[in-house]
């Protein structure tokens, strides 16, 4: 026997307890990489062990025996969470009672629970993210509900899930249009209560502090990290070599990890205090608009050098010294901002100052090969023909030229460095991904007492054909080096590109060695038709971020300019959005009047006649046949009403004779003109 004869052969309980176990394995399954493992696991077992039992037509445990969960559950969140209350722990806990309310489920009061259990589960997929994709994986799961909610109250029998279903689909449909309006129209305002953001889970992208081959680690991620619209007539982006966008800048450094001059990760009030960038641009400014995926960070990243600052609805921005663009807040969700930028700009002291002493500290016991290197070029005749003179620009050019002549290699898998990083690049390994190389440029350029730092952010990206929107990606990850020259401030310097001169010319990136599945994948379908895909279903996402997770109380307004308004409001919104309702519970009550009107006008016809003799005393019940009617009719109003039981006869034969004697038409006019018998006194 098949699978699909096996469940046609089941009872109807335990086909639709099946299927309600495949509905609610659906709505958990995409928070299975947030749910703690235990959770998971338990919540798989549990649902198995009540598959188990619908298939065999066994009895459900004892509330004794579901106690024994139900503990384990609230121990396991409290041990995993410390507490029962937040986001993280009260979705565990939803979760768990979900699945051992399926155990339960032996009333009509536990079927309710499960289905708002259900729902509740489904919404809660939205507080860890609202992507496109889990969007339309949960409408799959409100179509399951919906149709598991039907079935439950179809009448006894055995009525077919495609009969629930429909109806559920209709119900959405239906409902689809006043969900829409109250999405556009309803007035956005702050919400009244907050779900904390228990963890930092999910988080992708830059660091707050650089150890060498975190980058690297990120050149594996071909997520999108943000999407810029320039401002330009065929939206055409800057030169490749300008696109640099900024983030973390590291100035200290341990000996095994970078950190930003602020006083500790994350306090970014010092910075706050004191913005003075001293920056001065020159030439036209690149106007676009970045859309940034969540990073969990309060940095923005903006094109180098960005002047005036980015606006963020619901958030104050600010510039650090080192021309870093913060939040006051870490962005959790997708945000928008225009910005304008300078590719010519210079900032930072044009003249020698202590603050320098910061960037040129070095941690002692780390890297002496790298000392002495730097002190061989210090004594370096070609380099320093005259000692009054200053050599910072020559040594900097002398390291660049190392690079690019040393046999130097850019690589994903450079290998694990150790303790002296510096000096396993430049002597020993020659080989690493950009904070390798940027990392050992700048303790030499310290050892040489030339002040240098570590700037971290995106370098380059990919224009979509599909929306011509410009995509930065986390594999454009990207760390490079700044160094100060008297007179000019800090000056950018990508040791990279001395290396590999395509990594930043021609936005050559690395890849990651194919697995066997990708590349069995690769030999069916092709690569064009790949990024096609990629292009159009990124495109599509974006268009969903714009349109529905970026959709803010401006755009609502925006939306009431359209329509007309000079200067829309609150109550100009909730006036639009009420008229929107009396003219949906109009149309409701139309097409209730249509649907009633579309019943079998056969037996309205023969209702009206029913109730013209109930007028003239003669009572006839419900299902009485016109044939038995007209019997009545002659009996009790004899002669004058012949005409009236003739009609009935009529009437019956147009239903049910092979070949009837008169036309519907007809009949219905000729209802207007018999003569009725007059109506009773009494």
């Amino acid at each position: 026997m098949s699978l699909r004869q096996t469940l046609h052969a089941l009872p109807r309980d335990a086909r639709d307890t099946l299927f309600l176990l495949v509905v609610i394995a659906w709505v958990i399954a995409p928070q299975v990489n947030v749910l703690p493992v235990w959770a998971s696991l338990l919540a798989a077992g549990l649902m198995l062990w009540r598959g188990w039992l619908a298939f065999k037509g066994r009895p459900l445990p004892t509330r004794w025996v579901l106690a024994v969960p139900l503990v384990i559950a609230v121990a396991g969140t409290l041990y995993t969470h410390r507490t029962i209350l937040g986001r993280d722990a009260g979705v565990t806990l939803i979760v768990m009672l979900l699945a051992l309310k399926m155990l339960e489920l032996r009333a009509r009061r536990d079927a309710l629970v499960v289905f708002f259990l259900g729902f509740f589960t489904m919404l809660s997929n939205f507080f860890f993210s609202q992507s496109l994709f889990t969007a339309a994986a949960m409408l799959v799961a409100l179509l399951g509900l919906l149709t598991a909610l039907v079935n439950a109250h179809m009448p006894v029998g055995r009525p077919p899930l495609s009969q629930a279903l429909r109806t559920a689909g209709t119900m959405a449909l239906l409902g689809a249009p006043i969900m829409a309006a109250l999405f556009m129209l309803f007035p956005r305002m702050a919400p009244l209560w907050g779900m904390p953001s228990d963890t930092m889970s999910g988080r992708s992208g830059l660091s707050g502090v650089m150890k060498v081959g975190n980058i690297a680690e990120l050149a594996l991620d071909d997520t999108v990290a943000m999407r810029v619209r320039f401002d330009t007539p065929d939206g055409a982006a800057p030169p490749q070599s300008d696109l640099y966008f900024r983030g973390p800048v590291f100035g200290t450094f341990d000996g095994v990890e970078w950190h930003p001059v602020s006083p500790r990760p994350g306090d970014y009030s010092q910075a706050r205090a004191n913005t003075v960038a001293n920056l001065r641009v020159q030439g036209q400014p690149v106007r676009y608009e970045v859309t940034l995926e969540p990073h969990q960070r309060p940095w923005l990243l903006l094109l180098d050098a960005a002047v005036d600052k980015p606006a963020v609805a619901g958030m104050d921005t600010f510039m650090t010294q080192d021309l870093q663009w913060l939040t006051t807040r870490a962005l959790t969700d997708v945000v928008r901002y225009k910005a304008e930028s300078y590719t010519q700009f210079a900032h930072g002291p044009s003249t020698p100052n202590a603050a320098l002493r910061t960037y040129t500290e070095l941690p002692t016991g780390f890297n002496p090969r790298t000392l002495a290197l730097a002190q061989q070029l210090r004594n370096d005749p070609a380099l320093n023909p005259n000692p009054a003179q200053d050599i910072t620009e020559a040594l900097v050019n002398a390291a660049l030229a190392r690079l690019r002549t040393g046999g130097y290699v850019y690589t994903l898998e450079p290998g694990v460095y150790g303790q002296h990083t510096a000096d396993e690049f430049w002597f020993d390994r020659k080989e690493g991904f950009c904070e390798h190389i940027s990392s050992a440029f700048v303790v030499l350029m310290r050892a040489l007492d030339i002040p240098a730092r570590i700037v971290t952010g995106y370098q380059g990206g990919d224009r979509n054909p599909v929306d011509g929107l410009w995509t930065v990606r986390q594999s454009d990850a990207h760390a490079w080096a700044e160094v100060w020259l008297s007179g000019r401030g800090w000056v950018r310097v990508d040791p990279t590109g001395a290396v590999s001169p395509g990594r930043t010319g021609a936005f050559q990136r690395l890849r990651a060695p194919q697995g066997a599945f990708a590349t069995a994948m690769g030999t069916v379908i092709s690569p064009g038709l790949a990024q096609n895909l990629r292009s159009v279903w990124e495109a599509v996402n974006n268009s969903w971020n714009q349109w529905v997770l970026n959709y803010t109380q401006s755009r609502q307004l925006d939306l009431l300019k359209s329509l007309g308004f000079e200067s829309p409001s609150w109550q100009d919104l909730t006036m639009v959005l009420g008229i929107l309702i009396i003219v949906a519970a109009l149309g409701g009550m139309g097409w209730s009047l249509w649907e009633r009107s579309q019943h079998d006008p056969w037996l309205r016809l023969l209702a009206r006649a029913r109730q013209r003799l109930a007028r003239a005393g003669l009572v006839v019940p419900d299902t009485l046949p016109p044939r038995a009617m007209a019997e009545r009719v002659q009996a009790q109003f004899g002669a004058p009403a012949a005409a009236v039981a003739d009609w009935l006869l009529r009437l019956e034969r147009l239903r049910y004779a092979p070949q009837p004697d008169t036309e519907w038409s007809h009949l219905r006019r000729e209802f207007n003109t018999l003569p009725w018998p007059p109506s009773s006194k009494h």
